[in-house]
């Protein structure tokens, strides 16, 4: 939806500060109430901007030996896990009433807009403040993807509506065309354009509604996996939906419409959490055989704004890898989180018990401080649930728990935080098909939960308090048996003395 490759714009689209509660000096500094980096509730292995709103992960690119990513500047990265920000306002040239909405960019290799080879171009929603009409336009940088430059001949796509966004553009290679998805959001569609120059489009098709369709579709995502010990290959085309989840389909994909795998199956889901949203895939210009790695937006518009943050507000998922793996139901997706990740992970710390009935403490784990990452498994006894409280302190916590009857994870957040944030208080839910093994990622706010070897993922808010820290396991009813190894996690930030 509101991705917004320039901050400047998603203030005005918004009505919020363009600081998001941030006091910045005339030299452009932090004033000393406020350790960068430090401020309560800020990830600390997650990127976030020094200050302001960042929303949708847009263009993202893996190109000469980089990763940049777009939202309300760039920042680029040689590992995906430490980040460096090149600029906080990325398109040049705007017209005074237009906003950038979310987009992505492109490595024009071929020089087929006419504006050398190996341009990046930005293709992205322009959102009209005075008509509230979207439509798609373009922009080209000259400085490696730094800053762009608005094309005066915008929009390049324009059905005059004012629920039309969020373009990814991809190029086919068996046509040599550039293809770009585009949600109607109240029509639950996602329309197809080709082109050959990035500034002439032709309209080949619309897909949906389907699945999921109950209120609106944003950010379609459209990529190709491999469905894991084949060597197959299939089509995914993930699409946000109801402004706070996703869904995806598998099918084929022939340059002009998408043909889904299961047109009548239930909904599937990218995650069953609270808080994923508007996810999108590098697209490697670097190599075709790497991994295909996504980021997604850890927020739910009912109350994105209304974050407790300091900083400002908006948050990015750890980097994952996704791939296809075949189920009893049909082909499924899979996420793991990237193995770069294991670089910032400190000493050890390992439990294996069988539990009572009631709570035991971890009390190493209480020490890292909101910081860490879990290796968890559980054996439950006979109808027995069990399970893990995190974020534990001043009464409140984060419960994630399993029924070994139901074979249900659940995850209760509804007393996780000391800030008052509406709609904030829910409970997530998902039913595992394997073992209740977990890799659990907790930073300082965040939680994200990988089950059934990455086919289930959950993925919350927290806004713990600095003094919930404290972890312990529990059962209800005793002799589960769990083994847990727990390594604290670095920061990737450069704190201030």
């Amino acid at each position: 939806m509101k991705g917004i490759i320039s901050l400047i714009a998603m203030a005005a689209a918004t009505g919020l500060p363009a600081t998001s509660q941030i006091t910045v000096n005339e030299s452009g500094s932090f004033g000393d109430s406020i350790r960068l980096y430090s401020e309560p509730y800020r990830p600390q292995y997650h990127f976030t901007p020094e200050h302001r709103w960042i929303g949708d992960p847009c263009g993202l690119l893996r190109y000469d030996g980089r990763y940049l990513a777009y939202s309300w500047g760039a920042a680029q990265s040689d590992d995906l896990v430490h980040w460096e920000e090149i600029n906080r306002d990325a398109i040049k040239g705007l017209p005074e009433n237009i906003s950038p909405f979310t987009g992505s960019v492109v490595i024009d290799k071929w020089d087929s807009a006419d504006r050398g080879r190996n341009v990046p171009v930005a293709v992205f929603t322009s959102f009209d403040n005075n008509s509230r009409k979207q439509s798609q336009s373009i922009a080209f940088s000259h400085d490696g993807g730094a800053t762009f430059s608005y094309y005066d001949l915008n929009p390049v796509v324009d059905i005059w509506s004012t629920e039309f966004r969020d373009p990814t553009v991809i190029r086919y290679e068996p046509t040599g065309k550039w293809v770009m998805a585009v949600a109607k959001a109240l029509e639950k569609k996602v329309a197809f354009y080709e082109s050959d120059n990035l500034r002439d489009w032709i309209w080949t098709s619309d897909f949906g509604p389907m699945g999921d369709n109950e209120r609106s579709w944003e950010c379609p995502d459209l990529f190709r996996l491999e469905v894991e010990g084949t060597g197959e290959k299939k089509w995914v085309l993930v699409v946000s939906v109801n402004w706070a989840r996703e869904q995806y389909f598998t099918g084929e994909f022939n340059g002009k419409e998408f043909i889904p795998d299961y047109p009548y199956s239930e909904p599937r889901y990218v995650d069953s959490g609270l808080d994923y949203y508007a996810s999108r895939v590098f697209q490697d210009y670097d190599s075709s055989d790497s991994d295909v790695i996504t980021l997604g937006w850890v927020n739910t518009w009912d109350y994105a704004q209304q974050a407790p943050s300091q900083w400002g507000k908006g948050v990015w998922s750890i980097p994952r890898r996704l791939s296809l793996r075949e189920s009893a139901d049909g082909l499924r997706l899979c996420q793991t989180p990237i193995p770069a990740l294991s670089s910032l992970r400190g000493n050890a710390s390992k439990f294996t018990r069988r539990l009572p009935a009631g709570t035991t403490p971890l009390p190493a784990i209480s020490e890292m401080d909101n910081q860490y990452e879990l290796e968890v498994s559980l054996t439950p006894s006979a109808d027995d649930v069990c399970g893990l409280n995190l974020c534990c302190g001043d009464g409140r916590k984060v419960s994630i728990s399993y029924d070994s009857a139901s074979r249900f994870l659940t995850v209760d957040r509804t007393n996780s935080t000391d800030a008052e944030i509406p709609k904030f208080s829910r409970i997530a839910y998902t039913r595992l098909d394997g073992r209740p093994d977990f890799r659990i990622f907790v930073d300082k706010s965040t939680i994200e939960i990988f089950a059934d070897n990455g086919e289930k993922v959950l993925t919350l808010l927290t806004y713990a308090a600095p003094a919930q820290t404290a972890a312990e396991l529990f059962s209800m009813r005793g002799k589960s048996k769990v083994s847990l190894t727990a390594w604290p996690l670095a920061s990737i930030h450069q704190t201030a003395d």
